[in-house]
């Protein structure tokens, strides 16, 4: 197990809400499964020594808000996140052909004072997204953060 080292007196508070997609949009996470998927996923990040404040998702993407030490990179972090809940879905063999996500990411920080809302919002995706395309959410959360994009990097969308 990998464990951070953190200097002595060094003190943060660093909270990250990372957004990530299934290859294709393919709606594979179907709700009979999520509960032990988000639990495996929950497992895999407090193994990384991180702080898991919650993590939810409908059928073709999930959100995870991270309480994030600053001795781990979140690159490092959602790598680890995709590549072994992808080994976990495929082993589980859900559905016929194999699982895989969308290569990329989204990660947005957000204040203390700002995460009993963001938590909310998450927690209830199932209800947000009778409202809202995932694409509508995600173009507005990247322009609410003023994050430079290019159409060709973003998600595949396929709506």
């Amino acid at each position: 197990m990998h464990k951070n080292i953190i200097m002595a007196n060094t003190y943060s508070q660093i909270t990250i809400h990372f957004i990530i997609a299934v290859q294709e949009r393919a709606s594979l996470l179907k709700k009979r499964y999520r509960e032990e998927l988000l639990k495996y996923m929950s497992g895999i990040i407090k193994n990384k020594g991180q702080k898991v404040l919650t993590i939810n998702g409908v059928d073709d993407h999930m959100h995870i808000l991270i309480g994030l030490s600053p001795a781990m990179a979140p690159s490092d972090l959602i790598r680890d996140i995709k590549n072994n809940s992808t080994k976990f879905i495929n082993n589980k063999n859900w559905f016929t052909g194999k699982f895989k996500w969308q290569d990329g990411y989204g990660a947005f920080s957000y204040s203390k004072s700002q995460r009993p809302k963001i938590i909310q919002y998450i927690e209830n995706q199932e209800k947000h997204h009778k409202q809202a395309t995932f694409k509508e959410e995600y173009l507005n959360i990247v322009n609410k953060f003023e994050v430079d994009f290019d159409d060709k990097y973003i998600f595949e969308f396929f709506e």
